[in-house]
């Protein structure tokens, strides 16, 4: 690979590195995620032991399913594509842990498991995301997928901003289509959120720190 070739994949790499709120930190990082809309709200908190795993506590209180999971969740980056001018990412993520329904005093065995692409370059991103849950009594296959657009080309360090639009479908939901413009900031290690449900009439509020 021609020098210049790998100094411009490094750069892009760190660049984006933290655009994606990516399930895989460095190795030896810790990484906390938190996301919250109108369907659900969770936190995931996972340590990297190489830079293509990581496992930690995984937390969703499921308004639409009136469940709360709680348990373990591994990811694997599966593959990444670096090219010059963009990055491209494969995860696979499992989850295993305890499902309670809402007022039912009891447990079910839950699991989880779901792979997650991304591709960007420093103006545009796009991504998918397919997750199949078995939360006891209640299994659902959802999807989600994104576009986004960098308003102007930050420099390492500095205010990263992207405009997106976000596509999920759910079929067992109340709303089994939902739509969510946002906005993305991120600055260092932390990663900020921000957007309106249209269906369902909620913000949303993600927000990553990875440490």
């Amino acid at each position: 690979m021609p020098p210049r070739y790998l100094v411009a994949g490094l750069a892009l790499a760190a660049l984006a590195a933290p655009a994606s709120a990516r399930p895989v930190s460095y190795a030896g990082g810790w990484t906390a995620m938190q996301e919250n809309n109108g369907m659900y709200s969770s936190l995931l908190v996972h340590y990297s032991p190489t830079e293509t795993d990581s496992i930690g506590l995984y937390v969703e209180q499921n308004q639409d399913m009136d469940q709360t999971f709680t348990g373990l969740q591994y990811n694997r980056l599966v593959r990444r594509w670096n090219a010059p001018q963009s990055q491209g990412n494969l995860y696979l993520k499992l989850g295993a842990g305890a499902a309670d329904a809402f007022g039912s005093g009891g447990a079910d065995v839950g699991t989880f498991a779901g792979i997650a692409a991304d591709w960007e370059t420093r103006r545009v991103f796009i991504s998918y995301d397919v997750r199949a849950r078995d939360y006891g009594p209640d299994e659902t296959i959802s999807h989600a997928a994104r576009i986004g657009v960098a308003p102007y080309v930050a420099e390492f360090g500095d205010l990263h901003t992207w405009a997106m639009v976000q596509v999920e479908n759910t079929p067992e939901a109340d709303n089994p289509v939902t739509v969510t413009p946002l906005l993305r900031f991120f600055k260092g290690p932390l990663l900020v959120e921000a957007g309106y449900t249209l269906e369902e009439e909620e913000f949303l509020l993600n927000w990553t720190w990875r440490f």
